[in-house]
Formats: C-alpha cells, sequence, structure tokens
C-alpha cells in the first residue's frame, strides 16, 4: 500500500466532506491510542480548523500522558489545531449516583457509559464550534468484530479510516510521523480503570483478527490456535451485528394504511 497517497486521499476526501457539509472543520476525541491519532492528524493536515479534545474519565496516567503529547505535538507542527481538555469525571460520578444499583454494577454498561457521555460532549463542543465529529474507529473493529460502542464512539459524522485495517493504521501513523509512543503502545479503548487491552477483552490480536476476517477456505488444515481466532471472530462479529447494520424498521404492510 502505498501510504503517501492514502494520506492525501483522505485529506482531499475530508476537505471535500466539509465543503460539502459547509463545515468549519472537525473535532475529534484523543484517547492516547493510535486510531484517534491517525484521524487527528489526517483532520489536521486539511488545514481546517481541528479541534482536539481529551475527555478523561478516570483514566490511566499512561493513557492520559500519551494523549496529551500527541495533542502537544499536533499542536506544535499544525496551527489549525485548537485543543481542548474536558473531564467528566465528576460528570460519570453524577450519573453514577443517579441511575439504579443495578446498572452501577453492571460493568459492561457503565464502560459503555463512558464512551456515550464523551459522543455527547463531541457533539456538544462539534457543534458549538461548527465542526464535524470525526470517527476514528477502523476495519476489523467497525466492520469486523464490532469492537465499539454504539451511540459513543460509533457515533460520528464521518469515518476517514474505517477502510483501514489495524494493522494499515500502524503503518499511515508512521507515513504521517505519529509520536512513537502511540505507536507503540498496546491498544486499548480507554473504558476501564485498569491497563487492560483490546487483546486481553477480545481474546486475539489485530493480525489474527484480520486473519480471520478475510479468511474464506476450508477450515479443515487450520491450526489449532487458527480454529480459536475464527471462532473468536465469529462470535463477536455474529454477537455484534446489530451495531454493524442497519437500525431494524417495522414495515407496516400497505393493505393497512
Amino acid at each position: 500500500m502505498d501510504y503517501k497517497k492514502v494520506a492525501n486521499h483522505i485529506i482531499l476526501w475530508l476537505n471535500k466532506y466539509a465543503l460539502g457539509a459547509k463545515s468549519d472543520g472537525f473535532i475529534v476525541g484523543i484517547s492516547g491510542g493510535v486510531d484517534s491519532a491517525v484521524a487527528s492528524t489526517l483532520c489536521a493536515m486539511t488545514g481546517l480548523k481541528t479541534i482536539v479534545l481529551s475527555m478523561p474519565i478516570r483514566q490511566t496516567k499512561a493513557e492520559h500522558s500519551r494523549a496529551i503529547n500527541h495533542i502537544a505535538d499536533l499542536k506544535a507542527k499544525f496551527p489549525n489545531v485548537i485543543d481542548m481538555e474536558i473531564d467528566l469525571t465528576n460528570s460519570f460520578e453524577q450519573l453514577e449516583k443517579d441511575l439504579p444499583a443495578k446498572t452501577n454494577e453492571h460493568f459492561l454498561s457503565m464502560a459503555n457509559t463512558r464512551s456515550r457521555l464523551r459522543m455527547l460532549t463531541l457533539y456538544a463542543v462539534g457543534q458549538s464550534n461548527g465542526c464535524l465529529v470525526a470517527g476514528t474507529g477502523n476495519k476489523v473493529e467497525d466492520f469486523g468484530v464490532g469492537f465499539y460502542t454504539k451511540y459513543g464512539d460509533g457515533g460520528v459524522d464521518l469515518s476517514p479510516i474505517a477502510d483501514l485495517m489495524k494493522t494499515e493504521v500502524w503503518d499511515l501513523a508512521r507515513e504521517i510521523k505519529v509520536i512513537e509512543e502511540i505507536i507503540n503502545a498496546a491498544p486499548t479503548d480507554g473504558l476501564w480503570e485498569d491497563e487492560r487491552s483490546d487483546e486481553d477483552q477480545i481474546g486475539a490480536s489485530y493480525p489474527e483478527l484480520e486473519w480471520a476476517m478475510t479468511y474464506k477456505k476450508d477450515e479443515t488444515d487450520l491450526t489449532q490456535r487458527q480454529k480459536e481466532v475464527l471462532s473468536i471472530y465469529q462470535t463477536f462479529n455474529r454477537a455484534n451485528k446489530h451495531k454493524m447494520e442497519p437500525i431494524p424498521i417495522c414495515i407496516i404492510p400497505t393493505e393497512y394504511r
């Protein structure tokens, strides 16, 4: 893949979309991970206003530090970048108090609530500044295993890197000179207070998942690990299909109208 051409293609696409939407630019949530780093860098490279927003919620020190360092790097390179930080911990803790105890005790529900609170914040700040919310999902997460929060980080206006596999995002990150500490960090969704990685949660690495996403042959000659990975991929894909397909609509029969 020619990553220089890929970067230029995405930048032109972003510019064209913003022009058509009569938008002033973009807003991107910065997590400290490579996906948000690449998406925000590409947005900044358009020359349009680019708001980079850090939204910590009891964030680990390492994640927050990477996010701040990436923002500082972007600010040094691009005069069109505007940095903001909104600590959502108090807002999240108030929501915890207001929600039923059963919901508070459901760890996955509360992890996804963090993502949805960040989405709400991105849209509030983005709309008030005339900016589109740029998504940070990659192809294997968005269309393979569905590893994102519905109406959380999945709630965006446009997705600049969603046709790139995770390994391709890493390579593109090197092309556009994202800082090394972000490229080298273990991928994490930033929704937990410990340092669990995406691989810890999924049970397979991104290269393994990408292999499974494209594998269409007979499974007879696969190794035990390959069979495990294929099963992991298929399980996530089936369970998260509702995220990747249009919302079901109950169509009223013509004779009832």
